[in-house]
């Protein structure tokens, strides 16, 4: 730590990727270091290309601490005021480099950020991105959600009553040098990156992309750092496109684009730091085994809804085809109904009757058929959630939750997947104009859901380890770190 009055940064990057034999990996997965030091405080925040800090994929549950600790140990940061995200990524495994690796080679990137300080100035703004966005968990008629996966198909047009809210902000942090060129720029905006890249490969997705074309622009040495915002609900919109390769290269350079618009705005200016943070427990839901009845008791109404009926899927086909080809004449020419009828003979329209009745029963079991995997994948995962709570032996999981003001932007965290309306919660409970909030940091502890969604029953709520009162548990204690700030 240098002497109090200027503010001083440095950043830093390691390769974190994979190397396994047979696996291909389309674009670097990286560990990036921003490290900030205003002579009093000392900060250091790590964007990482990755799925979470632990709990599920490449990284374990001690990365965290062993990192922490050897900074405090080796280069004398404090552990307290370390921010480290995970893009949340999502590519075919193993996508990072072995777990010794990654602990040294993100050390190293620190490490070497701490040699290249130099004076800066910050500043902080904001960019509009949503052309690419939604939100996942479709609402239905019925006042439940259902949402957007590749593990089960979409529901049937007529069942969609809305979208659920996106956050199309992008959270922007400037750092410049003295001579007013880029050394640093940290972005924070909120969706699952997962569309990947033709083929498959292992790849950083659109935060990877985004921040190859913002570095394009920055000149020789500048860095940028991706944040992964309240985005447990918010996927790309193409996510489920049948019709073309899935890129998201694309959707990267919209995404860097509109960062790089916004930045041109930002003045920076000299700036203190501030960290403060709160342990708090979060409590674990109960209401499995409730959710478990219901979902047993709506699989066997569908299945009594079940009915038998003369076509296969072979027959189904075609026949359904050729009542969607010409609805008033599907069996045969129109003047063979007109020849028909001056007869006085009904047997098209009687065919078409038995026809009709038939396909509208094959399509209400294929429906069945769809709702009743769902239940099933749901039934499994909160079975093994249970599971994971019955043998915690505590009802309760500990969370950190940390706030960094950075001159006039305040960065705050969760180490679960925050669902977007949380995010916009505590932005707008924030006393600073630039707050940005930052999920998948610090730790992992699947979706954070807002209490009112527990009654959607969508993709999040069903993977959720937390009761509904995590909410006001977590939004009290973000108040209360900004507040400290």
């Amino acid at each position: 730590m240098h002497g109090h009055g200027t503010l001083k940064a440095g950043v830093a990057k390691s390769n974190i990727s994979t190397r396994a034999e047979g696996v291909a990996v389309n674009d670097p997965l990286y560990a990036k270091a921003l490290v900030l030091d205003d002579g009093k405080t000392e900060v250091v925040i790590l964007a990482m290309d990755a799925v979470a800090l632990g709990g599920i994929c490449d990284i374990d549950d001690d990365f965290l601490p062993k990192l922490r600790g050897r900074l405090q140990a080796e280069l004398g940061i404090d552990g307290g005021n370390v921010l480290i995200n995970a893009s949340h990524t999502h590519t075919v495994g193993p996508m990072l480099c072995e777990a010794d690796e990654q602990l040294e080679r993100t050390f190293d990137a620190v490490s070497r950020a701490v040699q290249n300080m130099v004076p800066v100035t910050v500043g902080a703004g904001v960019g509009h991105e949503d052309r690419f966005i939604i939100n996942r968990t479709l609402r239905l008629k019925d006042g439940k959600g259902w949402t957007i996966r590749q593990a089960n198909p979409c529901p049937p047009d007529e069942d969609v009553v809305g979208l659920g809210p996106i956050d199309p902000e992008i959270g922007i942090l400037r750092v410049d040098q003295m001579d007013g060129q880029p050394l640093a720029v940290v972005y924070n905006f909120a969706c699952h990156p997962l569309i990947g890249v033709p083929g498959g490969a292992v790849t950083a997705n659109f935060p990877g992309f985004a921040s190859e074309v913002i570095e394009g622009s920055l000149g020789e040495g500048g860095m940028a750092l991706f944040l992964q915002g309240a985005g447990g609900d918010v996927t790309e919109v193409l996510y489920k496109d049948v019709s073309h390769p899935k890129d998201s290269k694309p959707l990267g350079t919209m995404l860097g684009l509109s960062t790089l618009k916004a930045l041109r705005g930002i003045e920076t200016r000299a700036a203190e730091l501030s960290v403060a943070s709160v342990s708090v427990e979060l409590p674990r839901r109960t209401d499995v085994p409730e959710r478990l009845a219901e979902l047993e008791q709506e699989q066997a109404e569908l299945l009594a809804s079940l009915r038998g009926t003369s076509l296969n899927f072979r027959t189904f086909l075609p026949l359904y085809l050729k009542y969607q080809l010409d609805p008033d004449y599907p069996a045969d020419y129109a003047y063979r109904y007109m020849q028909a009828e001056a007869r006085g003979s009904n047997e098209l329209t009687a065919l078409d009757a038995v026809n009709r009745n038939n396909l509208d029963k094959y399509r209400r079991n294929l429906d069945a058929m769809e709702k009743l995997a769902r239940i099933q994948d749901k039934t499994a995962t909160l079975r093994r959630h249970k599971a994971i709570n019955d043998g915690a032996g505590v009802p309760t999981v500990t969370a950190e939750v940390l706030g960094v003001r950075i001159g006039a932007c305040v960065l705050v965290t969760c180490p679960a997947e925050m669902l977007v309306e949380v995010g916009l919660n505590v932005k707008r409970a924030s006393p600073y104009e630039h707050t940005f909030v930052s999920p998948f940091s610090n730790g992992y502890l699947h979706y954070g859901a807002p209490a009112s969604d527990y009654a959607l029953g969508g993709y999040e709520t069903t993977e959720c380890l937390l009761a509904p009162e995590w909410q006001e548990v977590y939004e009290t204690a973000a108040a209360e770190v900004i507040g400290r700030l």
